[in-house]
This record gives structure tokens, sequence and C-alpha cells, in this order.
């Protein structure tokens, strides 16, 4: 690998990103537990601004109480803020899980739909989530789902220079395959897990060194 590698194009990058992210990371995958569409909704809507840990450690017992999304529509609403509170923001999140459901009920027959734009209209769902939810659920590719790893390497990377979320995600559709816009969010998020730190990346530990523009700005 050459030192002039870092100058590569974006698309070439991304290219080059991949190739040695799979490598480096063949388990990546995600990392919520659920065992169908309305638990991976649900905990997807409860990992904003937690980790998945946090979240893996409540839904067991969250899941055994609410099994449908008639249960959520019809909770109680202080009580479901306790019963995910550890998950942080619980009264938003709450608000928006019991509203959720009862559009589920009324409006979806009670199952989460397909589509990109009838997930983003459900309370607390944005792009990412919907995103998360689609290919996860049902093996839907409509775009990259963009959390704080992914929106960081990216832009460490040299992949856009937005940091926008929706436009960040705009711009790794257009350098990615699009069989791997849902690939390139497990890998970026694993390798922000592991090896580049928010604060202080490990830039000597990294696969990517020699082509991330970043890389000499850390070491």
């Amino acid at each position: 690998m050459k030192k002039t590698e870092v100058y590569l194009e974006p698309k070439a990058r991304a290219q080059k990103v991949m190739e040695l992210l799979e490598k480096e990371h063949a388990d990546a995958k995600i990392a919520l537990h659920y065992k169908n569409p309305l638990e991976l909704l649900v905990a997807t809507i409860l990992s904003a601004q937690a980790t998945d840990e946090q979240i893996n450690a409540l839904t067991p017992k969250l899941f055994q109480k609410y099994k449908t999304a008639e249960d959520y529509s019809n909770a109680d609403l202080a009580e479901l803020e306790q019963d995910i509170r550890s998950s942080g923001f619980y009264h938003n999140k709450a608000k928006n899980l019991k509203n959720s459901a009862k559009m589920l009920v009324e409006k979806y027959n009670s199952q989460v739909p397909k589509t990109m734009e009838e997930l983003v209209e459900l309370p607390g769902v944005a792009r990412k989530t919907g995103n998360i939810v689609l290919f996860n659920a049902y093996g839907i590719i409509a775009g990259v789902a963009v959390d704080t790893h992914v929106r960081r390497l990216a832009q460490r990377l040299g992949l856009t220079e937005n940091t926008n979320q929706d436009k960040i995600e705009k711009d790794l559709m257009n350098i990615i395959p699009k069989d791997k816009w849902m690939h390139i969010t497990d890998l970026l998020i694993f390798h922000g897990r592991r090896v580049c730190d928010a604060r202080k990346p490990r830039c000597d530990a990294c696969v990517l060194n020699k082509i991330c523009p970043s890389a000499f700005t850390f070491t």
C-alpha cells in the first residue's frame, strides 16, 4: 500500500475502506437484540442517545411485558417511562413509543411498515431508524444508517465534507454500491467502537491509517 493512497478520490477510498474493514471486522452486524420487527423498532427508538449495551440490558424485561403494538399503545405512560428509564430521555421516548404504537394499530394493522415513507411518519423515527429497521427486519436496502460513529468516521476518512446527517447519507450512497449501503454502517460502527475513538483514535493500530486523511492529524 502506498502513501499516495491517502489522496484517493472518495469513491476509490470508499472501496478501499470497505475492503480493509470487511477483513478487520468480519463479525460486524447490528448489536441490538430483537426477535421481530416490532422489537427492533422499539429497541432502535430507545437507542437514541444511548449505547446498545444499555438498551440490550433493559429490553428483555420490556419485551416480556409489551409483546404487541397494542400493548405499547394501551400502556400507562408513567409506567412505560419507568420501564425504559435507564435508556435516558425516557419521557420523550415513552411518548414516542406509545404514539408510534397507536399509529401502527390504527393505520398499519399493528404491523411495522416496510417503506421508508411510512416509517418516518412514526413519532421518534427518522431515516437512521428507518434504514436499520428496513434492512435488519425485512432485508430492504433504502439507504445508509448514519449514527454518531458513521458521521465521525465518514468525515475523518474524507468520504464527506458535510455535517448534516441526511447529506452525509446521500454522499455515502453516491460512492458506495447499493448492496453495501447498510454493511458500511455496521463496519464503521464497529471500527468506531474498537479503533477510531472520538477523543483518542488509535491511528497506529488502524488498518485505514494509510488512506485516512485524518491519520496525520492525530499521529
